[in-house]
Order: C-alpha cells, then sequence, then structure tokens
C-alpha cells in the first residue's frame, strides 16, 4: 500500500500505473475523473479529501487529470467531470457524473463497501 493511501490523503495517478492503483488494488478504489480549469472538480476537492481521511484503510482515492491522461478517460467513456467511479475488485460498481456532495459521495461508497 502506498505511503499517500495509508495516509488517507487522494492518490494522483496515470495511465501507466492504472491497471496496478485501481485494477489489482486490494481495496475498494472510487477514482475521481477531473480537470484544473473544472470549477464543479474543485468544489468536491474538499469533500473527497474528507472521504480518502476518513475510509482510510478501508477505501483509495485516486484522482486522474483527464487533459493529463486522456486515453483513460477515453477507455472510461468520461463525457463530463466530474465523473466517480467506485471500483471493487477490478470492476466498476458504480458511476456518478456531475458535482455531488461529501453525503452523497458516503452514501455511493457505503452501498458497495
Amino acid at each position: 500500500m502506498s505511503e499517500e493511501t495509508q495516509s488517507g490523503h487522494p492518490v494522483k495517478t496515470t495511465t501507466h500505473a492504472f491497471e496496478a492503483e485501481v485494477l489489482n488494488s486490494d481495496l475498494p478504489v472510487l477514482v475521481d475523473y477531473w480537470a484544473e480549469w473544472c470549477g464543479p472538480c474543485m468544489m468536491m476537492m474538499p469533500a473527497l479529501e474528507a472521504v480518502a481521511a476518513e475510509y482510510a484503510g478501508r477505501l483509495k482515492v485516486v484522482k486522474i487529470n483527464v487533459d493529463e491522461e486522456g486515453d483513460l478517460g477515453a477507455r472510461y467513456h468520461i463525457r463530463g467531470i466530474p465523473t466517480l467511479m467506485l471500483f471493487k475488485n477490478g470492476n466498476i460498481e458504480e458511476t456518478r457524473v456531475g458535482a455531488i456532495s461529501k453525503s452523497q459521495i458516503i452514501a455511493m461508497i457505503d452501498s458497495k463497501l
């Protein structure tokens, strides 16, 4: 487990590391597809950081900048951001498009853990 995961912070990943960080993770993974210019993405950042801290050791939060990692955005058919995908055992369990609140993120996670 990476140092960032143990400390409960979101982990930025790349196309190259996606398989190891997300698909082969022992923990469920909440993936945030975002971009720096996206206002709603920036508004969700504190909620995602709080969720990463609260679920440390039970869930990994991974951030993917779609401007830098376009291949991943295309692979998972990301049409709007922010998009959250919850992966469990390498499979997508749930997807949400658009900004959602911390309580909605927690409900999404808790329904699948």
